[in-house]
């Protein structure tokens, strides 16, 4: 069986005091995020990226002496909703770099997504598909 090459954007290990000496692997390709855990016992997730609906990072006081974060991706995937690269060299680049590819991904798949926000009275509307103006109305 041959191995398939995947073309990765970005890749970077779970830091510890700033040094990638751990197990745990991130890559980003073209579509989709991973993440590879273990040494002897590997496990492997995947996300595809237009199901990523919000990503944010934090960097505590420790991390930013040492020049590392932590960005966590919020998906509607149903095995794995929340992905956390934890203690990653330079996390906003990772960020941008990570929303770039989504956006992308969603206009490349034509994808919509939905999110119901509560309005004064109660009701509910699709945000995305309406202008600030409208939802005023």
């Amino acid at each position: 069986m041959e191995k398939t090459k995947i073309a990765y954007l970005w890749r970077d290990r779970k830091r510890f005091l700033g040094m990638p000496l751990s197990f745990t692997r991130y890559m980003l390709s073209e579509d989709r995020l991973f993440l590879s855990k273990g040494f002897l016992n590997v496990k492997d997730e995947e996300l595809l990226l237009y199901r990523i609906r919000d990503i944010s990072t934090s960097r505590s006081l420790l991390q930013r002496m040492l020049g590392v974060g932590t960005v966590t991706v919020l998906s509607s995937d149903k095995t794995n909703p929340t992905l956390v690269l934890k203690n990653i060299k330079d996390p906003i680049a990772v960020k941008e770099i990570l929303h770039n590819r989504v956006e992308e991904m969603k206009l490349r798949r034509q994808v919509r997504v939905n999110e119901l926000t509560n309005l004064e009275n109660g009701e509910h509307c699709c945000c995305e598909d309406q202008d600030e103006e409208t939802m005023e109305d």
